[in-house]
């Protein structure tokens, strides 16, 4: 058994410590938010935060996740009301909409170091996260909305 702790959660699997934290969330803890695009951290579409850090779950293993804090793009918020949420959805962002999850949760490690993020450091901390519809510019767009939003309620 190995216990994680997911967005909040305290939680036992039992899994073989070599597995894939990707297919652990999406397989056995059926958290089907964060995608399987590549297998080799390239895409960033299955990306997490592990202790509040960036990572591609597609090429961690689980055991390595163990007593960290684990948060998916379902932790976020339950309702949409974090600001990238928001802001995804005020600026239309998504067009197939597959890699959005792994998009929102690079920007929301960006925001949390950044609050007011130049186009530079966006596209910065966003080169990893590879959008095949092309919308960069909405997702840019979308970060700094979402940053003005954070600002304006602390």
């Amino acid at each position: 058994m190995i216990n994680l702790k997911v967005n909040g959660k305290q939680l036992n699997v039992d899994v073989d410590p070599n597995t894939p934290l990707l297919w652990v969330l999406r397989e056995t803890l059926a958290l089907t938010g964060t995608k399987y695009g590549c297998g080799m951290a390239l895409c960033g579409a299955c990306t997490v935060h592990l202790n509040g850090e960036a990572i591609r779950s597609c090429v961690k293993r689980v055991a390595d996740a163990a007593g960290k804090e684990i948060t998916t793009i379902e932790g976020l918020s339950s309702d949409l009301s974090h600001p990238l949420q928001k802001a995804w959805i005020e600026v239309d962002v998504p067009q197939c909409g597959y890699c959005q999850s792994g998009q929102i949760m690079s920007a929301a490690v960006l925001l949390a170091e950044n609050s007011a993020p130049t186009d530079n450091d966006i596209d910065e901390a966003m080169t990893g996260n590879i959008c095949r519809c092309g919308t960069y510019s909405r997702i840019r767009q979308a970060i700094h909305r979402a940053a003005e939003m954070k600002r304006s309620t602390t």
